[in-house]
């Protein structure tokens, strides 16, 4: 269990570390360009994930998200001790990914964001962002194991530009970028619809992907 929560803590860091730190970069350097900063985030966030989950996914699953973990445990495929061991690992690493990259760029080690993401339309996104997500680890899984780590990467990739939310999809995530007066905040006060929304669509995707990829594919 030490290994997997120590790659849960870390995988978590590393993931918002790139996310936080990316969008700091790509905000010096897009000269007010939110596309190209956005590009730029997008691009360093697919990739990391890729990366995080090759490394880190043999030893505990590479969950690095609450809600994933969440959808594990609905499906019974993790028990509710272990699940209750990652989730707080899983926030703490966020944390602590936020820190390294405001260390990095000499910001103010925590700078609660001001950045406003809030209406049903950043929600609903939210939930289609992280159905999306889950649904892709679990056909990944049962179909094409060997490629869950590029396709969650693509996922997420695409998922911060065709969804209005840009795509967090991720609690532990949205809570490390409350912390963050940067490109890639959120206002703590619209932190909680987030992770709402993250985690019904989590459930959606459990219950919806537990029949559809179901050992039984009879076409009816």
């Amino acid at each position: 269990m030490k290994k997997r929560l120590v790659a849960e803590g870390l995988g978590s860091l590393m993931l918002v570390a790139v996310v936080v730190g990316s969008g700091i970069m790509a905000e010096n350097l897009s000269q007010g360009n939110d596309a190209i900063a956005l590009l730029g985030n997008s691009l360093a966030t697919g990739a990391i994930l890729v990366v995080l989950i090759l490394i880190f996914g043999p030893i505990s699953g590479a969950h690095f998200n609450p809600a994933v973990t969440l959808a594990f445990l609905i499906r019974t495929e993790i028990d509710f001790r272990t699940a209750c061991a990652y989730w707080p690992v899983q926030i703490i690493g966020a944390v602590l990914g936020t820190i390294l990259a405001h260390h990095m760029f000499e910001l103010p080690l925590i700078d609660a964001s001001t950045r406003v993401r809030y209406g049903i339309a950043q929600w609903s996104a939210e939930i289609v962002a992280t159905f999306g997500l889950v649904m892709t680890i679990f056909g990944c899984i049962r179909f094409r194991p060997e490629s869950v780590a590029y396709a969650v990467g693509l996922f997420i990739s695409a998922g911060y530009w065709f969804t209005s939310s840009t795509s967090f999809a991720n609690p532990a995530v949205t809570i490390g970028r409350t912390l963050t007066d940067t490109f890639s905040g959120i206002a703590p006060a619209d932190a909680p619809y987030f992770i709402v929304a993250q985690l019904i669509g989590a459930g959606l995707a459990a219950w919806l992907g537990g029949w559809l990829f179901s050992e039984d594919l009879e076409t009816d």
